[in-house]
């Protein structure tokens, strides 16, 4: 890690920064419990354990003033109608927010609010997404042969709460359905208290 100022090179296509301090890989068996049609998850990971997506992370202190920074990939595909998508996470401080930049690709962010608002935002190239501070987010790959690539920075002292969607599960989530795109609420949430 520096101090001093640098330069990030993103090539296309390929899109792997000229540096990466961490390179995350997330697989079909990482989002169990995630995906509506259970049956056909299971299914599929007897056959093969696919990468769903990637991540490249430049890294920087985990403090504030710092701001943490990188590339996601996320890989075309279903598990039965509903599309790949990222865990998706709320920020461990929950009053912090964080920018996305569509590079390549098609798709949807989909957020919600620990209160219960909900919003999904079309991701397509050179498309911008905000997500406001308290609202969790995931990215779904809606291209049939094209990964969806996007660039995110966000305040590096933010950090990743996992845990409370792995419990809950998001409210929406977006299928195919009549060779049509639909966002539709999710029939697996589990209610909070």
């Amino acid at each position: 890690m520096t101090d001093k100022p640098f330069t990030l090179r993103i090539p296309f296509p390929g899109f792997q920064p000229s540096r990466t301090d961490n390179h995350i890989t997330r697989h079909l068996s990482d989002l169990e419990g995630r995906f509506m049609d259970t049956e056909t998850y299971e299914q599929m990971l007897e056959e093969e354990d696919v990468m769903l997506y990637e991540v490249y992370e430049v890294r920087r202190p985990e403090i504030a003033g710092e701001m943490l920074f990188g590339i996601d990939i996320i890989h075309p595909g279903k598990v039965g109608d509903e599309f790949f998508m990222t865990k998706g996470h709320y920020h461990e401080m929950l009053e912090t927010s964080e920018l996305y930049y569509c590079l390549q690709g098609e798709g949807f962010m989909v957020m919600e609010t620990p209160e219960g608002d909900t919003a999904v935002e079309k991701l397509f190239p050179n498309s911008v997404i905000y997500v406001p501070p308290r609202w969790a987010h995931r990215t779904v790959c809606t291209g049939q042969n094209e990964d969806l690539v996007n660039f995110y920075i966000y305040p590096a002292n933010a950090g990743q709460n996992y845990g409370t969607l792995e419990q809950f599960g998001f409210r929406k989530i977006i299928v195919e359905r009549n060779n049509r795109i639909e966002i539709i609420d999710n029939p697996n949430i589990k209610h909070r208290s």
